[in-house]
């Protein structure tokens, strides 16, 4: 039977010769992941199950990301019951303030996921990992319970979409806007249950960073999965940061696909989703005049080094603008002392930018940025819902980097190329 890249790693997983679309099937894990929301239900559920020691104390990532450092009592208490558990389970990978990194930045920037594994975490963004080739995908806490316990998760095998893209990306123009992009082609449900698959030469013209945010936001099109296939740059990537050999995967040339979409990469414009859906895309072709009274630049879709160098190359030497609070999150320590050594923090200050320690805090509304009644954002974040960074009357637009720094000096959504 002929299988997808997605359908080959489940199929290995599960000890099958092949898999097919819809089939149901129990597969082992090589990772289980979770952070200081999730986690503390999937422990209580752990309790109840009666499980005692983990499956594998190095296959379990627990990173302490979305109200670290802690904003409050209820906050210290979660983050005090994943760190007790971990010290319990004597789990390896447990992340906190201080070597803390937003997670699906971190987990990569670590080497804890390479191409052919199997991931789930709870937190919907787990699809990330498929730019390394990776099958990951984001399950309930009671599933990252079981995960913990005894290394396995059902799944049901989904259909696929495959994209095939060519060209290169013109200046400015960045992976988050090749995914807002087929989002609002597609639509928040367009992709269902399904593998999003990516393939063709313009992949390679893709920089890892661009991958990861490309798979980051499979979810908001309500993909089980994103997947790259693995090429030269994701084994130089993978070398760079894991000790782990990875295993590569490729789709059967007459594999089959729901559908097959061609996108070029070079008529691909910078593109911001207006609220309150990440569907809702406009071009500059068709942009009215929106002020924004805070800029948020960081995330697990935009929180990586590249991201900061381009919006430090939009700030350097100018000002943001007065009425704008603009905030920069970089993505892990390791992302922040690397922006520090290149002068970028350098720069975001002499802009008027506050620079924070990592955390997830204003994407969700949780803290560090949280917006009032009518106020507007324009961030690199990954969802727009109503109040999702505040105030249920406040709005989120979504955005690249680029244009999220040309914003900022604006104050209202700009295009970088009209700088």
């Amino acid at each position: 039977m002929q299988m997808t890249q997605s359908q080959k790693i489940l199929a290995a997983h599960a000890g099958k010769k092949s898999v097919a679309a819809g089939d149901l099937i129990m597969a082992g894990l090589d990772l289980v992941l979770g952070n200081d929301i999730t986690a503390p239900v999937a422990i209580n559920e752990y309790r109840k199950h009666g499980a005692g020691c983990v499956f594998d104390c190095q296959k379990i990532a627990l990173v302490m990301d979305h109200f670290t450092p802690n904003k409050d009592i209820k906050a210290a208490e979660q983050t005090k019951q994943v760190r007790d558990f971990a010290r319990e389970k004597g789990i390896e990978h447990y992340y906190d303030t201080g070597e803390v990194g937003v997670e699906h930045c971190l987990l990569p920037e670590k080497g804890l996921v390479v191409a052919g594994d199997l991931v789930i975490g709870a937190d919907s963004h787990t699809c990330t990992y498929g730019a390394l080739g990776a099958f990951s995908t984001g399950v309930g806490s009671t599933d990252m319970a079981v995960g913990m316990a005894h290394g396995k998760a059902w799944f049901k095998v989904p259909k696929a979409m495959q994209f095939r893209l060519h060209g290169k990306l013109r200046k400015w123009v960045s992976g988050k806007d090749v995914i807002l992009h087929i989002i609002g082609k597609t639509g928040v449900d367009g992709a269902l249950y399904k593998s999003m698959e990516y393939c063709g030469e313009g992949v390679a013209n893709l920089s890892m960073d661009d991958r990861l945010c490309i798979c980051n936001m499979a979810i908001e099109a309500g993909a089980k999965n994103g997947i790259f296939p693995v090429d030269e740059q994701t084994l130089e990537y993978i070398a760079a940061h894991s000790k782990r050999k990875p295993q590569v995967y490729e789709a059967d040339p007459d594999a089959e696909y729901e559908s097959v979409t061609d996108i070029n990469l070079d008529e691909v414009p910078c593109t911001v989703a207006f609220p309150h859906l990440p569907s809702n895309t406009r071009t500059f072709d068709d942009m009215p005049e929106v002020r924004i009274d805070q800029v948020v630049i960081g995330s697990c879709t935009n929180g990586r080094l590249s991201d900061l160098q381009v919006a430090a190359e939009i700030l350097k030497g100018r000002k943001v603008h007065k009425d704008v609070r603009t905030l920069i999150i970089p993505g892990t320590q390791k992302i922040y002392l690397d922006a520090l050594k290149l002068g970028l923090l350098e720069i975001f200050v002499n802009a008027g930018c506050a620079v924070s320690t990592p955390t997830c805090g204003p994407c969700l509304g949780g803290h560090m940025g949280i917006l009032a009644a009518g106020e507007r954002a324009l961030a690199t974040t990954n969802r727009n819902f109503v109040g999702r960074m505040g105030h249920p009357s406040s709005e989120v637009y979504l955005g690249s980097p680029a244009v999220a720094a040309a914003t900022a000096l604006n104050g209202i959504i700009t295009e970088p190329a009209g700088l």
